[in-house]
C-alpha cells in the first residue's frame, strides 16, 4: 500500500489567508480542501451548500470544528448542537457525529491523530 503524501499547501505558507474566501460554495455539494495533511493530523476546509451534510459516522481521533461562515447542526452522540460563524465545537474520538447545513456554511476541521 502506498504511503499517503505529507503535505502543506505551499500558497498558505508565510502568508496571511482569509479562511472565508479560501473556497467557494458549489450548488447542492460539499467541497473540501486539505490545507495541511500530516501523519500527526490534518487541517481541512469544507464548504457545504444549504441542506447538505454528512451522515452519522465516527473517527478514531479527536477533532475540532471551527465555523468560518454560516450555521450548522452538529449532532454528537445524539446531542444536537447549533454552531454559528465564529464558534467551535469538539468532536471526541470514537463518538458518532453527523453534520447538517442549516444555511450555507464553511468550516475548518482540525483533526489530531495522536494521543
Amino acid at each position: 500500500m502506498a504511503e499517503k503524501k505529507q503535505t502543506i499547501k505551499e500558497n498558505f505558507i508565510a502568508k496571511a489567508n482569509n479562511l472565508e474566501s479560501l473556497m467557494d460554495y458549489q450548488t447542492d455539494s460539499v467541497v473540501s480542501k486539505t490545507i495541511i495533511g500530516k501523519k500527526a493530523g490534518t487541517v481541512t476546509m469544507f464548504a457545504f451548500d444549504k441542506d447538505q451534510g454528512l451522515s452519522e459516522h465516527t473517527a478514531p481521533y479527536d477533532a475540532m470544528v471551527y465555523m468560518v461562515d454560516g450555521e450548522a447542526q452538529i449532532t454528537i452522540s445524539g446531542k444536537a448542537v447549533i454552531v454559528k460563524k465564529g464558534e467551535m465545537v469538539i468532536l471526541p474520538a470514537n463518538e458518532p457525529h453527523a453534520l447538517e447545513a442549516l444555511s450555507k456554511y464553511k468550516m475548518l476541521l482540525i483533526m489530531i491523530k495522536s494521543e
